[in-house]
């Protein structure tokens, strides 16, 4: 990973916050992506006691966990206080589930004590893979899944694009390829990692609507190398003339590139590769690969 690759974590905790109230109308992308973590649960055949769900937002995965872990203690995580409020209306009497306000790179839960860590369109907000991925291994029990979804670096090229036309400065988060993930994956001690990527193409009226959804969706820009003063009107002219031009059927396109991926938790006491040096495990990425395009 880039030295030059960090997140604010305040500035994603706020944005997450405010957007809690307006997160649900503008989620559909984040509900197609669920159906497709969905089917990653399959792979795991026992029947689990303990299930978290980090990156939890307002909760609406975490009810369909409980809905197919009926018998599981089932754990909405996130770093958003607001979004474990806007939760609770999830939550039902008949399935209810837990909700906890904690980093994912810290969090609140003993060694190998987790079956399944389940996680929709969360783990981009984290600049620090060695340690997400390191607590991940840290929680699961001994095969017990990961199973997530994150986005990868052509999402949103065609906002970075028309910003790139309009100045030279950082407008649009970055994001990891798969190449990163997985060998972060493997790094932490994570087993058998496997990884896919979905391009989906998403339509607006105008960029003022994409820039209203990323907003109400609290995923706006949030890294360090951003400036810290308001963009001018000339320049944000400039961004929206250049998006124009990228009009397809009347249309202004909007591309996500998610990948969905799982691994499994490590076996008792098994080393971790350490940042300086001792054994490397290597893999080939177009082993773990495979494309979809929507």
């Amino acid at each position: 990973m880039s030295d030059t690759f960090h997140l604010d974590r305040v500035r994603v905790r706020r944005n997450f916050a405010r957007a809690a109230r307006s997160y649900e109308q503008h989620d559909a992308l984040q509900q197609e992506v669920q159906k497709l973590l969905l089917d990653r649960l399959g792979f795991y055949l026992e029947t689990p006691q303990r299930v978290l769900d980090v990156g939890a937002g307002t909760g609406r995965g975490s009810a369909l966990l409980k809905d197919r872990y009926g018998k599981a203690e089932v754990i909405a995580v996130d770093l958003a206080v607001p979004m474990l409020q806007a939760a609770k209306k999830h939550s039902r009497w008949l399935k209810p589930f837990q909700r906890v306000c904690a980093d994912a790179t810290a969090l609140p839960f003993p060694d190998h004590s987790v079956d399944v860590l389940h996680s929709n369109l969360c783990f981009q907000w984290i600049d620090d893979l060695a340690a997400l991925f390191g607590e991940c291994a840290r929680v699961l029990k001994p095969g017990g899944l990961l199973a997530f979804s994150t986005f990868g670096p052509d999402t949103l090229k065609e906002l970075r694009a028309a910003w790139a036309s309009a100045d030279e400065q950082s407008h649009v988060s970055r994001f990891l390829d798969m190449h990163d993930i997985g060998d972060a994956l493997i790094s932490a001690g994570l087993r058998d990692p496997v990884l896919d990527v979905d391009r989906f193409t998403l339509t607006y009226s105008s960029p003022a609507m994409l820039l209203k959804e990323l907003k109400g969706l609290g995923a706006t820009h949030a890294d360090s190398a951003r400036e810290r003063h308001l963009t001018g009107k000339a320049h944000y002219r400039r961004m929206l003339e250049a998006y124009e031009t990228m009009r397809v059927d009347g249309r202004i396109p909007a591309t996500w590139e998610v990948v969905t991926a799982h691994a499994w938790g490590p076996p008792p006491g098994q080393s971790r590769r350490g940042t300086g040096g001792g054994e490397i495990a290597t893999f080939s990425v177009d082993s773990l690969r495979g494309s979809r395009r929507r």
